[in-house]
C-alpha cells in the first residue's frame, strides 16, 4: 500500500472509533512519511484514546522536536498528563498551546476541565465562554458545559446542556451519561434510564456504569412508578410532607381523613421497602 494510502487510512480508522487499528496502519509508513504532522497526530490521538498516556508523552516530545510545539500536539499532551494526575505539567502544556493559538477550542475546553478538577468551576465557566465565543455549535463547548452544571450540582442546566449536546453529536456517551444523571435526579427515570442504557452500550467494559444503567432501568419499572416523589424529592423531604398532613388533619379534628392518611402512608411505606427487591429479583430471572 503507498505511504499516503496508509496514512489516509489510519485517519479513516481514527474517525470510526478503532485507534488500535489506526496505530496498525501507520506501521506502513516510513521515512519522511512516517514524521509529517498528520502522522504524529494520528499515532498520539490514537494512542490517547487507548489510554496509553505514557507513550503520548514520548511520542508527543518527538512530534514537537520535529514539527514544533503545535497547540493540537500540546493539547493531547496535556490530557494525557492530566489522566496521569500530573496536573501542573497538563496545566503548562494548555498554556504553552494557548499561547500560540488563544483561540483553540480544544485547548480552551480541555484546560476547563483540568480547571474543574481542582475546583476552579468560576475559571472554567471563563474559559468556556471563551471556546463558545469562537465556535457556539461545538460538542466540546456543550460537553464542558454540561461537566461544569455537573461539578455545580445543577441538574437543569446539566440537562439543557447535554441535549444541546446530543442534538450535535447523537452518540456522545459522555452526554448520555450526564444527562442519565441528571434526569434520574430529578425523577425522570424512563428518560435517565435510556440514557444510561446508551452510555453502557457504548462503554460495555465499565462495570460501574453498567451497574447504574441496569439500577435505574429498575427503578423505572412500573411497578415501582409509586414511588417517582422519593426519587425526585428524596426520603426526607416526602416523609415530612407526609407527617405535616397528618398532623394538619389531626389538628383540624378531622381524625377519619387523619387516619385514612396514616393507613396509606404506612401501606406506602411498606410498599417502597418490599416492591424493589421484589422487581430486582423478576428482572433477574428475566435476563
Amino acid at each position: 500500500m503507498p505511504e499516503q494510502g496508509a496514512l489516509h487510512l489510519a485517519e479513516h480508522w481514527l474517525s470510526v472509533g478503532q485507534p488500535d487499528r489506526a496505530l496498525d496502519a501507520l506501521t506502513r509508513l516510513h521515512g519522511p512519511e512516517a514524521l509529517t504532522e498528520p502522522a504524529f497526530m494520528v499515532r498520539l490521538t490514537a494512542l490517547h484514546d487507548l489510554g496509553r498516556h505514557d507513550e503520548v508523552e514520548v511520542a508527543g516530545e518527538s512530534a514537537i522536536e520535529r514539527v514544533g510545539p503545535l497547540p493540537r500536539l500540546l493539547a493531547m499532551i496535556g490530557s494525557s498528563r492530566r489522566s496521569l494526575g500530573r496536573l501542573d505539567a497538563a496545566e503548562r502544556a494548555y498554556l504553552q498551546g494557548l499561547a500560540q493559538d488563544p483561540q483553540d477550542v480544544l485547548l480552551l475546553c480541555w484546560y476547563a476541565r483540568l480547571c474543574l478538577e481542582v475546583g476552579q468551576d468560576a475559571k472554567a465557566e471563563k474559559l468556556v465562554e471563551r471556546a463558545a465565543s469562537h465556535d457556539p455549535d461545538s460538542s466540546l463547548v456543550h460537553s464542558a458545559r454540561a461537566l461544569i452544571a455537573y461539578a455545580r450540582g445543577q441538574d437543569a442546566e446539566l440537562l439543557r446542556a447535554t441535549r444541546e449536546g446530543l442534538r450535535h453529536d447523537p452518540n456522545d456517551a459522555a452526554a448520555h451519561y450526564l444527562y442519565g444523571i441528571a434526569a434520574a435526579n430529578r425523577g425522570q427515570l424512563g428518560a435517565a434510564a435510556r440514557s444510561l442504557g446508551r452510555a453502557a452500550a457504548e462503554n460495555p467494559g465499565d462495570r460501574d456504569l453498567v451497574e447504574a444503567a441496569r439500577e435505574v432501568r429498575t427503578e423505572a419499572h412500573p411497578l415501582l412508578r409509586p414511588l417517582w416523589p422519593i426519587h425526585r424529592f428524596g426520603v426526607l423531604p416526602v416523609w415530612l410532607g407526609a407527617v405535616a398532613v397528618f398532623l394538619g388533619l389531626r389538628a383540624a379534628g378531622a381524625r377519619g381523613p387523619a387516619t385514612i392518611v396514616g393507613l396509606v402512608w404506612g401501606v406506602y411505606c411498606l410498599y417502597s421497602w418490599v416492591m424493589p427487591p421484589i422487581v430486582r429479583r423478576l428482572r433477574r430471572r428475566l435476563r
